[in-house]
């Protein structure tokens, strides 16, 4: 079972307006952890999505330009890095090529403070040992954390 408590936040969506589901859990995390406006986030992401598809010469950027740049749709790793580690954020990988998962989505598998961490399609927060999403996503302990993003002052 998993070990962490889940506090139901939504970064700010509804009180922004947003209505209905979305894939959205890269504004909702930020805004989480940084107290910034959701659509502030929204905004800036959409904008960088836009960016890193019209601008990028990867293989994968080329792929993406008939898709849609609202992050409601979900957010590249790419623009998620860059915008992050202009807000201070630093990445810390807990999975390898070839090693299998490490580390999984429990209380005592992550270090303790607030943490923006990525499994697979999903991004979420963990502050001391607190899930804060509108899911339990942690499939009772069993989901695999590629790594996670923290703060250093």
């Amino acid at each position: 079972r998993s070990n962490l408590k889940l506090k139901f936040d939504d970064g700010g969506r509804a009180k922004a307006g947003y209505k209905g589901k979305a894939g959205d859990c890269v504004v909702r995390s930020v805004a989480i952890v940084t107290g910034l406006p959701y659509k502030k986030i929204y905004d800036d992401l959409y904008e960088a999505n836009e960016l890193f598809r019209t601008t990028s010469k990867t293989k994968l950027a080329k792929s993406l330009k008939q898709k849609n740049d609202s992050p409601r749709t979900g957010t590249h790793r790419v623009v998620l890095k860059k915008y992050l580690q202009k807000l201070g954020w630093n990445w810390t990988p807990t999975m390898f090529i070839g090693q299998g998962c490490k580390v999984h989505l429990k209380k005592d598998e992550l270090p303790s403070g607030t943490l923006i961490v990525s499994c697979s399609k999903h991004i979420t927060v963990v502050k001391d040992g607190v899930l804060y999403d509108t899911h339990d996503c942690s499939r009772n302990g069993t989901r695999c954390v590629y790594g996670y993003w923290s703060k250093f002052n």
